[in-house]
C-alpha cells in the first residue's frame, strides 16, 4: 500500500498491508488529506507540529504476540498545557490492529475492544475481565501530528479521554464524535526494541502510568513466609532434643605443655552442624598466654585451626588504679557436621613469666545458636518492609499528576 502526497508528491508505503484509506498523513508535509468524499484526495489539515522525531517510523515492521504487523499511522496528542504522547498504529495482514502508547519513554500495548461503559458522571471504578481499575484521569486531547494511513477521519477537534488503571493493565475510553475502548498492559521498552529491531529509545523519566513496580512486595511477602515456615520447620526438626556435649575439659601445665601438642581422644558427633565453642582460662597477671586449637577429621584429616589470646594487665597510674584485659576467652569454630574428631590443643606463655603455670581449656559442641534461624528470617522481614515503602513512594509518585490520587495531595 503506498500513496503520492498531492501536495508535496512525497511516496508513502507500508507493504503487506492493505486497507480502504480515509485519511492521510504526509510524513513530509504534514498535511493531512482526505480521500472520504473526494477520490483523489483533498487537504483537510495541516498538523505542523515540531514534535522529536517519532521512534518508529511508517511501514516499519515488528512482530508482538507472535504476529507480523506494520507500523501504519503514527499520531501525536497532546493536553493542555504541555503533555503530549505518541500513538503507533500497527496493523497485520489481515487488517488486526494494535496499538503503541509512549509517554516519556514508557509504552503501553492496547487493542480496541466491543465493551463499553457510562461514565458520564466518572465512575471511581471500572471492572474489565475481572480486573478493577481506578480512575486515573480525563481530560480533553487534540492531535497535533498525524502521519501515515487511516482508515477513519481524524478528529479535528477536542476528543474526550477517561482512563482507568490497575497497574501493569488500563483501560482507556475516547469520545468524540463516535466511543472507542481500550484495554491494555505496560510493555518493557526491551520488548519494543526487540520487536522492531530498534537501536535508540526514547529516555525514560518518571514512573509511567501503568509501569509496575520491580517487586511484587505481596507475592515476595508470600513466599517469604513460606520460606520463614521451612526454616522455622527443619529447624526444630533437625536440633529437636539436642544438647550440648563437652568433648575437652582439661587443664595442661606450661611446664609439660608449653610451645608442645595436647593431643585429645577421639570423640564422635551425631546431629546436625553447631558451633564447637572453646573456653579458655589461665591465671596470667600483667602477662600473657595463648593457646591455638586444631579441629582434626579422622576419616578426612580435614583439619580446621583457631587461636586466642590471653591478656591481662593492671597497675596504678595518676592516682587512680587500670586494669585491661581478663583471664578467661572464649572463641568459636563455626558449622561443626557430625563426624568423628580429635583435637590438637598448643598452648604458649612468655618465658619470663614464672608465676602462671597452667592453662584450662573446655571444648563444647554447643546446642545450635537460635541465630542460624533468626537471622534470615529478621532478614527477609527487613527486606519485605523495605520494599513495601518503596513501592509506597514508587506509587505516590505514579499518581502525583492525577486529580484522583489515593495518597493525597
Amino acid at each position: 500500500m503506498q500513496i503520492k502526497c498531492i501536495k508535496c508528491s512525497t511516496v508513502t508505503e507500508a507493504k503487506g498491508v492493505d486497507f480502504k484509506v480515509i485519511n492521510f498523513g504526509c510524513p513530509n508535509c504534514k498535511k493531512v488529506i482526505s480521500y472520504k468524499d473526494v477520490p483523489q484526495g483533498a487537504i483537510v489539515d495541516d498538523l505542523t507540529n515540531k514534535r522529536p522525531p517519532s521512534t518508529l517510523s511508517i511501514g516499519q515492521k515488528g512482530i508482538l504476540k507472535g504476529k507480523d504487523y506494520t507500523v501504519t499511522g503514527v499520531i501525536i496528542k497532546k493536553v493542555d498545557p504541555i503533555y503530549f504522547w505518541t500513538e503507533y498504529i500497527l496493523t497485520s495482514a489481515n487488517n488486526d490492529w494494535l496499538y503503541l502508547s509512549e509517554t516519556d519513554g514508557h509504552w503501553i500495548l492496547l487493542e480496541e475492544v466491543e465493551d463499553r461503559y457510562d461514565v458520564s458522571d466518572y465512575p471511581q471504578t471500572l471492572v474489565y475481565k475481572d480486573i478493577r481499575m481506578d480512575i486515573y484521569d480525563h481530560a480533553n486531547t487534540t492531535i497535533v501530528s498525524a502521519q501515515g494511513f487511516f482508515s477513519y477521519d481524524l478528529p479535528n477537534g477536542r476528543i474526550k479521554m477517561i482512563e482507568y488503571i490497575d497497574p501493569p493493565y488500563m483501560f482507556s475510553i475516547e469520545i468524540d464524535k463516535n466511543e472507542s475502548s481500550y484495554f491494555g498492559e505496560h510493555i518493557s521498552k526491551g520488548q519494543i526494541k526487540r520487536a522492531f529491531g530498534v537501536k535508540s529509545m526514547p529516555y525514560r523519566s518518571g514512573v509511567g502510568i501503568v509501569q509496575p513496580f520491580a517487586v511484587n512486595v505481596r507475592y515476595m511477602a508470600i513466599t517469604f513466609c513460606v520460606f520463614a515456615v521451612l526454616i522455622l520447620t527443619s529447624h526444630l526438626f533437625i536440633y529437636s532434643g539436642r544438647q550440648s556435649t563437652v568433648v575437652l575439659n582439661e587443664t595442661l601445665s606450661f611446664n609439660d605443655y608449653g610451645g608442645k601438642d595436647y593431643v585429645s581422644k577421639p570423640f564422635t558427633l551425631q546431629g546436625g552442624s553447631a558451633p564447637l565453642t572453646i573456653l579458655v582460662s589461665s591465671n596470667v597477671d600483667n602477662s600473657w598466654a595463648s593457646v591455638q586449637v586444631a579441629l582434626i577429621n579422622e576419616k578426612t584429616s580435614d583439619e580446621e585451626y583457631a587461636s586466642k589470646d590471653i591478656e591481662y594487665y593492671h597497675g596504678y597510674e595518676g592516682g587512680e588504679n587500670w586494669s585491661e584485659g581478663s583471664n578467661d576467652e572464649n572463641f568459636n569454630l563455626c558449622g561443626v557436621n557430625a563426624g568423628t574428631y580429635h583435637l590438637v590443643v598448643t598452648p604458649q606463655k612468655p618465658p619470663e613469666d614464672v608465676t602462671n603455670n597452667n592453662l584450662s581449656v573446655k571444648a563444647e559442641w554447643n546446642t545450635p545458636s537460635m541465630w542460624n534461624m533468626v537471622i534470615p528470617i529478621i532478614l527477609m522481614a527487613v527486606i519485605t518492609i523495605v520494599c513495601y515503602y518503596l513501592g509506597l513512594y514508587f506509587e505516590q509518585r505514579r499518581w502525583a499528576e492525577s486529580d484522583y490520587s489515593p495518597y493525597g495531595e
